[in-house]
């Protein structure tokens, strides 16, 4: 757009410059021919007098085409805040449900832990009353064991004892 500027004032310079310097001839009347009639008229200020108003309808479609060019970058920028807008709620939305996905699935996670963890309890103490019982069947199982090697040796004991009774009467 500067650039534009800068090489549109250097020609209307140019072109004033120009016509300052030669505005003599820029007035001297000539005949001219308008087809059906001819008049005498300055030549040079007609032509210039035509290069102004391109030159004022150039600046006026130009600031007209500016302009809305300017307001429809300014829809767009609206169009385009307002897209964004509903992108952030969206995105906003989604995340809610992920959230909301995220602690349902987390709670089912320590639900699952929780009914695991009562079934490896109750496993637990059902593999203790099953150890107790054992233990207990062992102890039983050990403790009429002692008792038969009790009485063997007490039997044996006696038939010692007996034996030893009987052998220092014969002696």
């Amino acid at each position: 757009m500067r650039a534009r500027l800068i090489v549109l004032l250097a020609a209307i310079l140019l072109v004033a410059g120009f016509a300052a310097l030669n505005w003599s001839e820029f007035l001297r009347s000539t005949p001219l021919s308008f087809g059906i009639f001819v008049m005498s008229a300055p030549l040079g200020l007609i032509l210039l007098g035509i290069l102004t108003l391109a030159l004022v309808a150039f600046l006026v479609t130009s600031a007209h085409m500016q302009t809305v060019n300017l307001l429809d970058s300014r829809q767009q920028a609206k169009s385009l805040q307002a897209q964004r807008d509903l992108a952030d709620k969206a995105e906003a939305s989604r995340f809610t449900d992920l959230r909301q996905h995220f602690d349902a699935q987390m709670r089912e996670i320590h639900q699952r832990d929780g009914m695991a963890g009562a079934e490896l309890e109750k496993a637990v103490a059902q593999g203790q009353r099953e150890l107790r019982t054992q233990l207990e069947l062992m102890n039983k199982a050990l403790a009429t064991r002692l008792a038969d090697i009790e009485g063997r040796l007490e039997g044996r004991a006696e038939q010692r004892a007996r034996a030893t009774g009987a052998g220092t009467i014969l002696s």
